[in-house]
């Protein structure tokens, strides 16, 4: 059985490696379902209280509302955040399964704790940012 409860945020961030529009600094209103999986306690009748998750993700949720999400990650794509986003809710919430993260309406990534590259999830550098990249350029000139 799942169960699945969601979250929003909204942070700003730009990709230093990506060579397109997305490599200014933009924001978006995020979206974080958090699915867990498990059989019904035979006692309570649940696989874990809804209030359980919410003290799981909500203190994570509620760190990077407002922040510039390059203060954590240097290159914070939506794979990069939500691989992030398993390593700080999996240990207080044993029965997490997946993590959907929507960047805008239409488009969301899908993690479920397989591994990554570990350059995926690279810290990033708390401090000022540039709010658009210098004329000219280029990721590779950072």
């Amino acid at each position: 059985m799942e169960l699945a409860v969601q979250f929003h945020f909204s942070a700003a961030h730009r990709l230093p490696r990506h060579p397109g529009r997305c490599h200014r600094m933009h924001g978006h209103s995020y979206k974080l379902q958090v699915l867990v999986e498990g059989s019904p306690d035979s006692d309570t009748g649940m696989v874990v209280d809804f209030y359980d998750i919410e003290e799981s993700v909500g203190p994570v949720v509620r760190e990077l509302n407002g922040t510039c999400l390059n203060d954590r990650l240097e290159n914070p794509t939506a794979e990069a955040i939500v691989v992030w986003l398993w390593q700080q809710i999996r240990p207080e919430l044993a029965v997490l399964s997946e993590l959907r993260l929507w960047e805008t309406d239409s488009c969301f990534v899908t993690y479920r704790g397989e591994p990554v590259a570990e350059k995926v999830t690279t810290p990033g550098a708390p401090g000022p940012h540039p709010s658009t990249a210098p004329p000219g350029a280029s990721p590779s000139d950072e």
